[in-house]
């Protein structure tokens, strides 16, 4: 399991400015905080539903990303990693919630923006591979409910799939309201 893209959704009250994301994704750049190679800054707010503001590293993007409508923090593996499907899953997970984490705690967005570790959105970046098929799904079944297990807790969480075939193969894990 490659080109995972894995999505940490922000509290809807969330009253940020996007263009404030550009500075601190720079200041992020010069002072190499991130294990990635940082390359560059794209501002794509003006796109409706788009992804908003992006980093570009070598290995990933990261962006403050409004795809569907819900501000997130989108990280999006580009490069091949040696491990297996679960270890690649973490990988996305652990670089998407410390830069979420750090977002947060930049001058920028102190005490306005806040991202939910009760959902997580993960996307497979691989048509080919992962098809949006009920095939794709059963074979990843037992690989995602380990994965939402260790981040959300066994039994205290639902899933979703994309039901559209035209889709990529996204799976959304919620922690239920009893948990």
């Amino acid at each position: 399991m490659q080109h995972v893209n894995l999505k940490l959704f922000a509290d809807p009250a969330a009253a940020i400015d996007l263009h404030d994301a550009i500075p601190v994704f720079h200041r992020w750049i010069q002072s190499r905080w991130l294990p990635e190679l940082l390359i560059d800054v794209a501002d794509y707010k003006h796109v409706p539903s788009g992804p908003g503001i992006l980093l570009v590293a070598h290995e990933a993007n990261y962006s403050l990303d409004l795809t569907g409508s819900r501000l997130g923090l989108l990280y999006a593996r580009k490069s091949v990693l040696d491990g297996d499907a679960a270890q690649n899953l973490r990988q996305a997970y652990m670089a998407a919630l410390a830069a979420a984490e750090r977002l947060e705690r930049e001058p920028e967005f102190r005490g306005k923006l806040r991202f939910s570790r009760n959902e997580v959105e993960v996307t497979l970046n691989d048509r080919l591979l992962f098809p949006n098929t009920e095939d794709t799904w059963e074979a990843t079944r037992a690989v995602f409910a380990g994965f939402f297990d260790e981040v959300l807790g066994a039994d205290r969480y639902w899933i979703r799939r994309a039901p559209d075939a035209r889709e990529r193969f996204r799976v959304t894990a919620e922690r239920t309201a009893t948990a």
